[in-house]
C-alpha cells in the first residue's frame, strides 16, 4: 500500500515538474524571439486545452502553442460550460488591490449588516447604471462605494450637484431611481482624481464593478448574477 502511495505521489510530482518545464520553455522562447513584439512576458501557464499555453503580458492574455511559434490573440471559450475562460482568468490575474483604492473619493451606502463590499464606477447618464441601481435594490447586507465617473456629455455638472448636496448618495439614488435631478453645486470636488483613477484602472465604460476581493466585472449584471458574484468574491 505504501509503495502504491509513493508511486502515485512520484507520478504527480513528475507531472507537475514536466508542466513547469514546459511553461518555462515556452516563456524562454517567447522572451528570446518575440518580446519586442508583444512586450515583456510576465507569466506562462497551462490551460485546459492540451498543448495550449496562456501567455500574460502586462494586462493582456495571449495563447501560444508549445513551440512558441504560433500566437493567438483572442478569447478561449468552454462551450460545454458556456464559459469565457479568458475573461474569467483576466478577472483573477488583473484584480484590483482594494486596500489601495482611495475610497474616501467615493460616495457610500450601507445596507443591512454591510459586511459585503461592492465598488463601482458609474455615470449618472449611463442607462445600464440606472438598471444596475434597480437591481441593487434587491441586494442586502452590502456596503456599496460609488465612484462618480462622468464620461457622458452633461454628466460632470450633475456629478458636481450630487457631490455638493448634503446627502450625496441620497442625491444619487434620487436621480438613478426616481429621476429627480440634483440642484447645481458650486463646492470643491475631487472628480478629476476619480477620473484619473478610472483611467489608471482602464475603466473604459460604465458601470464597472469591483468586488471585495478586487475582481473586476466590466458591465451590468442582473440581480441574481450580481448576488452570486458578490457572494463569491469577498
Amino acid at each position: 500500500m505504501h509503495k502504491i502511495l509513493l508511486s502515485l505521489l512520484f507520478c504527480c510530482a513528475a507531472n507537475v515538474a514536466l508542466a513547469a518545464n514546459d511553461t518555462a520553455a515556452v516563456k524562454q522562447t517567447l522572451q528570446q524571439n518575440y518580446q519586442q513584439t508583444i512586450g515583456p512576458i510576465d507569466q506562462v501557464n497551462t490551460t485546459p486545452v492540451q498543448g495550449l499555453y496562456e501567455v500574460v503580458t502586462g494586462d493582456h492574455i495571449y495563447y501560444s502553442d508549445e513551440s512558441g511559434r504560433y500566437l493567438i490573440d483572442g478569447k478561449l471559450f468552454d462551450m460545454q460550460l458556456r464559459s469565457n475562460l479568458t475573461d474569467a482568468r483576466a478577472r483573477q490575474l488583473f484584480a484590483v488591490d482594494v486596500k489601495k483604492l482611495p475610497l474616501e473619493l467615493a460616495i457610500k451606502k450601507v445596507k443591512g449588516n454591510g459586511k459585503r463590499i461592492l465598488i463601482s464606477f458609474e455615470d449618472p447618464n449611463c442607462g445600464y447604471c440606472k438598471k444596475l441601481a434597480q437591481e441593487l435594490e434587491q441586494i442586502d447586507d452590502l456596503t456599496h462605494y460609488v465612484f462618480l465617473y462622468p464620461i457622458f456629455e452633461g454628466s460632470a455638472e450633475m456629478v458636481q450637484g450630487m457631490l455638493c448636496s448634503k446627502k450625496p448618495f441620497q442625491a444619487w439614488d434620487d436621480w438613478m431611481l426616481k429621476g429627480i435631478r440634483p440642484p447645481k453645486g458650486n463646492c470643491a470636488t475631487k472628480t478629476d482624481q476619480v477620473v484619473a483613477l478610472g483611467r489608471k484602472l482602464k475603466v473604459n465604460g460604465t458601470p464597472a464593478l469591483i468586488f471585495g476581493n478586487g475582481v473586476m466585472n466590466p458591465g451590468y449584471l442582473p440581480a441574481d448574477q450580481l448576488e452570486q458574484a458578490i457572494a463569491a468574491n469577498q
